[in-house]
């Protein structure tokens, strides 16, 4: 049986996330509409969380066992235009690291999943 290499393999693995995940909250903690959610925050327990999360959603080898990802955003207030925006960070990061455009569709995907649990507003309609 032949199997392809998980996403988490064809990026190069552990290394690669980490470095990923430096990378994406110098973004979002740079940015000044999002700032204000990490104040106060441990980072680097909370990146050591994100890489354990993102190894996870590429197919590493350890499921992630943290906390429920909404209870996690609980009372934070998120936007749905935050939301989306920190989005664009972490899928802008993978980019510039080279990441295929299957990977950053696929996480996309992942991430539309995860929005309603997390975006603490309903969401925005058309007049």
């Amino acid at each position: 049986m032949i199997t392809s290499p998980s996403y988490y393999d064809q990026i190069g693995g552990a290394p690669v996330v980490r470095d990923v995940v430096e990378r994406f909250y110098e973004r979002v903690v740079g940015d000044d509409d999002l700032k204000p959610y990490f104040v106060g925050v441990d980072m680097p327990r909370l990146k050591r969380h994100m890489v354990v999360l993102l190894c996870s959603v590429l197919g590493g080898p350890d499921p992630y066992e943290g906390r429920d990802l909404g209870e996690a955003h609980t009372g934070m207030g998120i936007t749905s235009r935050h939301y989306d925006k920190v989005g664009e960070h972490l899928t802008g990061v993978l980019q510039d690291s080279g990441v295929g455009e299957d990977i950053l569709r696929d996480v996309g995907l992942v991430l539309a999943k995860v929005k309603s649990s997390i975006v603490a507003e309903p969401a925005e309609t058309a007049d």
